[in-house]
């Protein structure tokens, strides 16, 4: 996608070192664009478990990197043994995310059969290449089926503005290229439809605030900015016409683990007849899990809800407290929104009830096997 035209996508190999990986440090924006470089799975770890990177698909892909960068660093007598440590150690770095146990095993089982090091390590580079090339494009042919729902929308109202609500940032930087609940809007500008987004700032992070303005902004969509807790007043004025949000794991029953605050905002949309509908490549599907109650939920530090971040006056960035500093805080990254208030899902082959049968009818090459990576 575009950064003042140029563009980009959200992890790519360093062009002047092979032996490297580049990423977009997504701590620093809007204010900032700054990139870094990635050398070891230890730097990957921590780009994750930071959240230099975060969102589904860019997890997943940065995973699949660490994994090769595993094999690069790897003592070539023992890089399977290696290459087993740094798997668990990235796979701990978040646990909602079903895409980053799921890249670090599509590695290992590309290399599982292979001795020379060599091999091993050109192999993994090939693997994780791939994860990141399918990312984007599973990307954009959620914006391909997903524009459908727009342009029924659109039609509808008489070619009049849809508006579209949407939570945390399921957008490009969330994924290699395009994003999931972005990828449809991107994809209806492009036919011409006239929409407008609604944007949740998305405490404690401010996904919302920071990251999704920032990409609308870029690409020259309109958009405004709210309070998490507008959403359902705009609903009650009916001043929204569809709820766009992604996913972080969804059963393969049809529950659904987004940013937190997502599920009151199903709630809402259900009261008021409003559309719900999670854009998701089929990498986000868990096909072991029955129930998202099952789903383990991250709980992050206190201090993301007790502090706030920004930037100064004279361009210095500042953390500051906006609670007593003896206020104790819990803080939930996730929550579960029950297949029974998701419209649809729409993913990379095409728009599924958020129902069992739908969607292993969609997917039975995934479902009949779970963990299955032959994509």
């Amino acid at each position: 996608m575009n950064v003042n035209g140029t563009h980009y996508r959200t992890i790519w190999p360093d062009p002047d070192n092979q032996q490297s990986i580049k990423i977009i440090d997504q701590r620093y924006l809007p204010h900032q664009f700054v990139t870094r470089t990635l050398s070891s799975p230890d730097d990957a770890f921590r780009a994750i478990n930071q959240m230099l990177v975060r969102g589904a698909g860019l997890i997943g892909a940065t995973a699949g990197y660490g994994m090769y960068l595993a094999a690069l660093t790897a003592d070539p007598k023992r890089i399977h043994e290696d290459l087993q440590a740094a798997a668990e150690l990235l796979i701990s770095a978040r646990p909602t995310a079903v895409n980053l146990a799921w890249a670090v095993h599509r590695v290992l089982t590309a290399v599982s059969s292979l001795a020379s090091a060599t091999e091993i390590r050109s192999t993994a580079r090939f693997a994780a290449e791939e994860i990141a090339d399918e990312d984007a494009r599973y990307c954009r042919q959620i914006g391909q089926h997903g524009k459908e729902v727009i342009d029924t929308i659109w039609h509808r109202k008489g070619k009049q503005c849809v508006n579209i609500l949407t939570h945390c940032n399921a957008g490009w930087l969330a994924f290699v290229d395009y994003g999931s609940a972005t990828a449809p809007i991107y994809a209806a500008r492009d036919d011409g439809i006239n929409l407008h987004v609604w944007v949740d700032e998305t405490r404690p992070w401010n996904q919302g605030a920071r990251l999704t303005c920032w990409e609308l902004e870029q690409e020259g969509i309109a958009h405004t900015l709210i309070t998490d807790n507008a959403g359902g007043h705009l609903m009650q004025c009916g001043e929204v016409d569809l709820i766009l949000v992604g996913s972080d794991r969804t059963t393969h029953t049809g529950d659904v683990a987004n940013k937190i605050g997502t599920y009151l905002k199903a709630l809402a949309a259900r009261d008021n007849d409003i559309p719900f509908y999670v854009a998701l490549p089929s990498s986000t599907f868990d096909w072991t899990l029955d129930k998202g109650t099952e789903i383990s939920i991250e709980q992050r530090s206190g201090e993301e809800i007790t502090q706030i971040s920004g930037l100064t006056e004279d361009g210095r960035r500042e953390t500051i407290s906006i609670t007593s500093a003896s206020t104790r805080a819990k803080n939930y990254g996730f929550d579960i929104t029950p297949a029974r208030l998701v419209t649809g899902l729409i993913t990379e082959r095409g728009v599924v009830p958020a129902e069992r049968s739908a969607i292993h009818a969609l997917f039975p090459d995934l479902c009949s096997s779970p963990g299955h990576s032959n994509r």
